[in-house]
């Protein structure tokens, strides 16, 4: 079981990632959206590593509805209250469990209530929902996170701005699909998920 420890690791990890890939996810989400996603969770994960480095956990229920709270408020756009959602989410499930799969299950689950979408509509859920049943199965690997964004390409949209572009939205990699399987790969780099 992963300790509090290793979460931090793997977050803090996360938030210095993110910035990194601003420019990219920006001009993934130029080509079908507002082009501001690597902008917008730059300034998030930057707001999520102020609040990490002045607080102390001792319980996960704590640091994810820290981080939650933090992503709601300071990040515009569709993914601050969607990631939010997903640690708020995990936050009310680590009061009971501190099994990642469970806490990453409870995520999605919050991605799908604030965002109303399901699998195939090309959002970040397309690497959430499968990387999670891959964890369920015990078989997530580095390459099944480069498969999961990888195949969105060819999904079409039909949530959020991207949908507008309809059969235009095919042969474009999805933006929060991308910052989502940065996320994934800090959990496993941390430990937190097995490969």
């Amino acid at each position: 079981m992963a300790t509090i420890e290793q979460w931090l690791e793997a977050l803090l990890h996360f938030c210095e990632e993110i910035p990194q890939h601003k420019d990219q996810l920006n001009q993934l989400d130029s080509a079908i959206g507002d082009g501001d996603h690597g902008s917008n969770m730059t300034r998030g994960v930057q707001a999520v590593k102020d609040k990490l480095d002045t607080s102390s956990y001792s319980e996960l229920t704590d640091l994810f509805k820290d981080i939650g709270m933090t992503l709601v408020s300071k990040v515009g756009g569709a993914s601050g209250p969607l990631y939010g959602s997903a640690f708020i989410s995990m936050a009310k499930t680590a009061t009971e469990s501190s099994d990642p799969t469970a806490l990453m299950a409870a995520g999605l689950e919050g991605i799908k209530k604030r965002g109303r979408a399901e699998p195939g509509e090309k959002t970040m859920i397309d690497v959430w929902q499968p990387l999670v049943d891959k964890l369920h199965a015990g078989q997530l690997t580095q390459e099944a996170v480069s498969e999961a964004f990888q195949n969105t390409k060819e999904m079409k949209a039909s949530k959020g701005r991207a949908s507008y572009l309809g059969d235009r939205s095919i042969g474009h990699l999805d933006p929060g699909a991308q910052s989502s399987a940065y996320l994934f790969d800090c959990l496993m780099k941390a430990g937190v998920l097995n490969e």
